[in-house]
């Protein structure tokens, strides 16, 4: 309902949708955390680019779908599509991007001998997913939206098409169904986190319907999931509206300094972290009047500086930034 009554409901999206990046990366192994996602490529040590191009890639492949859902469906075509530019460059960019596997691949173990779960073989994915699009897009049968994107997950999860990257497609699945849906009028209800919470339950619900048929079990673990992601979300949207009234009543109080601070403030709803280059580049300044804005920020308590090793120094709206933090 938030998307409904804020205005400039978009600008908050973004830093959603990072966080959810950075969640559902973090069960597949990688490191980057929101810090770390929020910086540019050149402030990202050698080591850990890997991991942070992994989270960006997500972060566009949820835009690209949300906005490729005007003219396509839930269907096999968006779902290739999306998994190819979650692929792009990364480290499984070798492992046929945007394309069914063409064979085995397996789920835990060092072997296939050892796996814990062995999807199913390759030459059956055209007719698995082809049911699975179909179940997608099925109006005759009146499953409830919440449940039938349970159904879609555990299956999509199951069948395992890609070599690699599955879960980040499932998990994004979640959200762009429920966008289409119209059951979110915006990508603002994301439940990597929960998993990424549970992972252990997570993963054993999913392993209970597949040797137990137990498909109840896992349902009620998803809702439960979708009802602590909301009351979450309700909070930090609630806590992002009194933050911002505050906001503005600081930048007014800098007179005639505060068109230009209100142009950095909706960058920093994005992108919670700046540089005075980026400053002067808003604001069509020199960086010599740039840093004075800076200071200013600083003076009213909305920019604080962001450690003092970095080069060139960093700024962080760390009031904002908090509130998408964990806990």
């Amino acid at each position: 309902m938030f998307s409904q009554f804020i205005p400039n409901i978009d600008i908050f999206i973004h830093l959603h949708i990072t966080k959810e990046a950075t969640q559902s990366s973090k069960i597949e192994g990688t490191k980057t955390d929101l810090k770390e996602a929020i910086q540019s490529e050149n402030q990202i040590k050698g080591e850990r680019r890997d991991d942070w191009i992994e989270v960006q890639n997500y972060v566009s492949a949820m835009n690209m779908a949300i906005e490729h859902l005007e003219k396509l469906p839930i269907s096999s075509r968006l779902i290739k599509i999306t998994h190819k530019a979650i692929l792009k460059g990364a480290r499984g960019h070798m492992k046929e991007p945007g394309e069914f596997r063409k064979s085995q691949n397996w789920i835990g173990g060092a072997s296939i001998n050892s796996a814990t779960f062995i999807p199913p073989i390759h030459s059956e994915l055209g007719s698995l997913m082809s049911d699975l699009e179909k179940f997608a897009n099925n109006e005759t049968t009146k499953t409830p939206a919440l449940v039938k994107i349970a159904i879609i997950h555990y299956q999509f999860e199951t069948i395992h098409p890609f070599l690699d990257g599955n879960g980040r497609v499932g998990r994004l699945l979640i959200t762009l169904y429920l966008v289409e849906q119209k059951v979110l009028e915006k990508p603002l209800l994301y439940l990597s986190e929960f998993f990424e919470r549970n992972r252990l339950e997570y993963y054993n619900r999913l392993m209970a319907v597949r040797e137990n048929g137990v498909l109840i079990g896992w349902v009620k673990f998803f809702l439960d999931g979708v009802i602590q992601t909301a009351e979450s979300s309700i909070k930090t949207l609630e806590s992002i509206l009194i933050l911002e009234k505050a906001t503005n009543e600081k930048v007014n109080s800098l007179k005639g300094k505060a068109e230009n601070a209100q142009k950095i403030i909706q960058y920093l709803y994005k992108k919670p972290i700046i540089e005075v280059a980026e400053v002067a580049k808003i604001i069509g300044f020199s960086k010599q009047s740039a840093y004075k804005l800076v200071e200013n920020l600083e003076k009213v308590e909305i920019l604080t500086k962001w450690g003092t090793k970095q080069k060139p120094q960093l700024y962080v709206f760390d009031q904002y930034l908090s509130l998408f933090l964990d806990d």
